[in-house]
């Protein structure tokens, strides 16, 4: 092993650490980036819009810097029932309590749901803007326009085109960042990757099985409610319920003959035991609560803050 001093620190330099919001419009990889910059899944990623619902913590820490991001629900545009409101709510008050903003776009695109987000970011905070997703850019020189008319919309800290599953810009992306975070003693331990328990990962994979595994059949008001949590060593029990508004969805769920059902427990089991290095036992059900993502009181006893 080298006791060669890496070439962008220096001996003795003083311990960085800040907090770091990641925002944008569903669907444009936020979850992805949080899940390359941490090196673990921490927060769940699909197709489908609303997938990320919680305030997540990420951690890591590079050299004498430690990087503390929240990853943030896509802001809710188009409906109005109490679950968007509260995830509205969520992103207010993540962007508040932040050093910078990761502004999440689509390289190349920008569209009226991307300019609602970029309005609410406060003038007060450095604002680096992220074109996502550059392995989908076929022409390169097209970026050029485009990137002259997002410096016309507002004077970011930096820009950095990436692609967040490649590991070389990623890496890119931690340089570019780190003069950015305050001179102060981290917040975790260095080996820390997550302020999320166990019991909230585990219903928040369930609930990424459940997205991929029902396409767009199934509408976003779906949660899942972990009812039982045993551990006995390296054992894991849980009893997960999974929470929907109508009798016909609790049947896409389940599938001819349970079949869907058992895939969603068999893929969230699977990668259960591969994130916590441990055996899991999982019991899945399918609950009909009518009308609970539009229940302040429904949402508070499911989780959501």
């Amino acid at each position: 092993m080298s006791d060669a001093v890496p070439p962008d620190s220096s001996p003795g330099a003083p311990q960085r650490c800040g907090l770091i919001a990641i925002v944008g419009r569903p669907n444009v990889g936020k979850s992805t980036l949080l899940n390359a910059l941490v090196g673990q899944k921490v927060s769940i990623t699909s197709d489908k819009a609303q997938t990320t619902r919680h305030r997540i913590t990420g951690v890591r820490t590079v050299e004498e810097a430690q990087f503390v991001f929240v990853d943030t629900p896509g802001f809710q545009t188009k409906h109005n029932a109490a679950l968007n409101r509260n995830l509205n709510r969520t992103v207010h008050g993540v962007l508040g309590d932040v050093d910078l903003v990761l502004f999440v776009v689509e390289a190349g695109r920008f569209g009226l749901d991307d300019a609602k987000v970029l309005a609410l970011l406060p003038a007060d905070k450095p604002v680096v803007l992220v074109a996502n997703k550059l392995d989908a850019v076929h022409r390169r020189a097209e970026l050029a326009p485009w990137l002259k008319g997002m410096a016309e919309r507002r004077n970011f800290s930096e820009f950095v085109p990436l692609s967040a599953k490649k590991e070389a810009d990623v890496t890119r992306l931690f340089k570019i960042l780190k003069p950015y975070l305050p001179e102060q003693g981290w917040f975790y331990d260095e080996d820390a990757l997550t302020d999320r328990s166990e019991r909230f990962l585990a219903s928040e994979i369930i609930r990424e099985k459940l997205f991929r595994l029902t396409g767009d059949e199934l509408p976003y008001t779906s949660t899942v409610v972990i009812d039982k949590w045993e551990e006995e060593g390296t054992q894991r029990r849980i009893s997960a319920s999974i929470v929907v508004e109508r009798e016909a969805h609790k049947g896409m769920i389940i599938g001819q003959g349970g079949e869907r059902l058992k895939r969603i427990g068999s893929e969230a089991r699977q990668e259960l035991q591969t994130l916590m290095d441990a055996r899991i036992h999982l019991e899945l059900w399918v609950k009909v609560r009518s009308g609970w993502a539009d229940s302040e009181e429904h949402l508070r006893s499911y989780g959501y803050e």
